[in-house]
């Protein structure tokens, strides 16, 4: 059995993640999105989480809550991400990372799993979470409806 998995904030979930988790779902027999907390964006991570559930309601949802602070591609900071990371998946049989970011070759080699690069060149789309951030109604177009409507109404607050 095939059992891929992808790991982001999703802060917010825009057209380049939903490009990766669909590719996942659709090679994959199972697929997994780990869901980090992070202070970036004013949503909490159960409201991002379920905007990937109510998109793709086959995909298994985890919760990645305090994470470690250090970070980076240094080996230190490799094993601390890991070490996190091997906790929040302990039980899953993982065979697949999905990804698009340089850190993904050392969590596929940690965890003795083949790495899957989805558009890391950033060709297929052309946006980033900081972008949406920056101005949502310019890059309304690459969010989903329930996206759009839940930052626009934060920027109110």
């Amino acid at each position: 059995m095939k059992i891929g998995f992808t790991i982001g904030k999703f802060a917010p979930l825009h057209k380049g993640h939903q490009y990766l988790i669909e590719k996942g779902i659709k090679e994959m027999d199972q697929f997994y999105v780990i869901v980090y907390e992070t202070n970036v964006i004013d949503i909490p991570v159960e409201q991002r989480a379920n905007w990937i559930k109510q998109l793709y309601p086959e995909v298994k949802i985890l919760l990645a809550k305090n994470p470690p602070a250090q970070y980076g591609l240094d080996e230190e900071s490799i094993k601390i991400q890991m070490d996190y990371l091997k906790n929040i998946i302990k039980d899953i049989p993982v065979t697949h990372f999905y990804n698009s970011e340089p850190y993904g070759k050392f969590v596929a080699r940690d965890l003795h799993i083949e790495e899957v690069q989805v558009d890391r060149k950033r060709e297929k789309y052309t946006i980033s979470g900081t972008k949406i951030r920056k101005n949502v109604k310019e890059n309304k177009a690459y969010v989903e409806e329930i996206v759009y409507e839940e930052i626009k109404h934060k920027k109110q607050d």
